[in-house]
């Protein structure tokens, strides 16, 4: 290879592993998304509302992070969501509620 190939293939691959080193919270938000998808059979694609179920898209973070939490711990009267929340960590449950309140409506 030319010197100026290396240098643009050292230089691409330097970014890669920069991207690759400060994209744990990209990959932190793909995961999120991942534990999220769960929601679609009741709140609808990406949280955007189904039938009688609540929307979830766009909602403030700490309004579902609470109401999240207290599913989890029986603060909050539900038939099937306090066996969801219960299924995760408390900071499992932050990133889905940091998830759903940044999609758009």
């Amino acid at each position: 290879m030319k010197p100026k190939a290396i240098s643009a293939w050292s230089a691409a691959a330097a970014l890669v592993a920069l991207w690759t080193w400060s994209g744990n919270s990209a990959a932190q938000d793909v995961q999120a998304r991942v534990w999220a998808s769960s929601c679609n059979a009741c709140h609808g694609t990406e949280g955007r509302g189904a039938g009688a179920m609540p929307p979830l898209a766009g909602r403030p973070k700490g309004d579902l992070l609470k109401a999240l939490l207290d599913f989890k711990t029986d603060k909050r009267a539900a038939t099937i969501m306090h066996q969801h929340a219960k299924g995760y960590t408390d900071q499992e449950l932050e990133r889905i509620a940091e998830y759903f309140s940044k999609v758009s409506r």
